[in-house]
């Protein structure tokens, strides 16, 4: 695609520190490193979001990630790691192919902060008959 960074680095005109790539999935590190190994997993075929992702892509994808995992975990051997994928502007997706991030977790201080702001949940029976009544 047209102004897709992703799709430039995919496409060899961007250099990027790969750690493992198939014919279907690609994986690099992140140039922000929010912490040590932090990586990104992008499928070689241009999807925008979740959206859009069909269960073959989805698939190509996560089944890379746990032996990306392992290897992150073998190497550097971080003590958890956070899978993260933001879909649209207000959930934080700045680039706009899809992508999940990989970052190891070394303590409470490596520079990763996930912040919770729980609620507690109010006609969770309505709520799920809604979301259930629309699944194909």
């Amino acid at each position: 695609m047209e102004d897709c960074v992703f799709c430039e680095i995919i496409n060899g005109k961007m250099a990027v520190a790969k750690i493992y790539e198939n014919e279907h999935v690609l994986a690099f590190l992140d140039i922000s490193q929010v912490t040590e190994g932090h990586t990104l997993i992008i499928p070689k075929q241009h999807v925008q979001d979740i959206y859009s992702l069909t269960p073959e892509i989805a698939g190509q994808i996560y089944s890379a990630i746990p032996e990306i995992a392992k290897a992150l975990r073998k190497s550097l051997r971080p003590m958890g790691l956070n899978l993260l994928n933001n879909n649209g502007m207000y959930a934080g997706q700045s680039v706009f192919h899809y992508h999940v991030h990989l970052i190891p977790r070394y303590d409470e201080n490596d520079g990763f902060d996930l912040v919770w702001n729980p609620r507690q949940g109010k006609n969770l029976d309505k709520l799920a008959t809604k979301i259930k009544e629309v699944i194909e």
